[in-house]
């Protein structure tokens, strides 16, 4: 798992996972509220979509689940898009990147 940063009309994407479904999601989600502490402050769960807005280092971005494409992650306002938030965006990837790495290792060790 590595994420892959995408520079759109001037904000960042951060693609986490474009395999990832439902169960990956909430396993991020959860990294995100147990090891960075920040809550969740808006959820839009549609049926095949969901976008859960949070606020990290002062900047509000969202984390996105849809069937067709996977997780990934951008500021919550993508038009107006400043450094700072894709700077965030960059750092939260970074830090899933390394934990969701290692919950992968561990996964297969304790299966093998």
């Amino acid at each position: 798992m590595c994420p892959v940063l995408q520079t759109h009309d001037g904000f960042t994407e951060a693609v986490i996972d474009e395999d990832g479904g439902l169960k990956r999601f909430y396993e991020v989600a959860n990294l995100l509220s147990e090891e960075l502490r920040i809550s969740f402050i808006n959820k839009l769960d549609d049926f095949d979509s969901l976008i859960w807005d949070f606020r990290y280092h002062g900047q509000t971005l969202s984390l996105h689940y849809n069937i067709y494409t996977g997780i990934s992650l951008y500021p919550q306002q993508t038009v107006n898009a400043v450094p700072p938030q894709n700077k965030a965006v960059a750092e939260v990837a970074r830090f899933l990147e390394s934990r969701l790495l290692i919950n992968t290792v561990n996964k297969s060790l304790i299966s093998d």
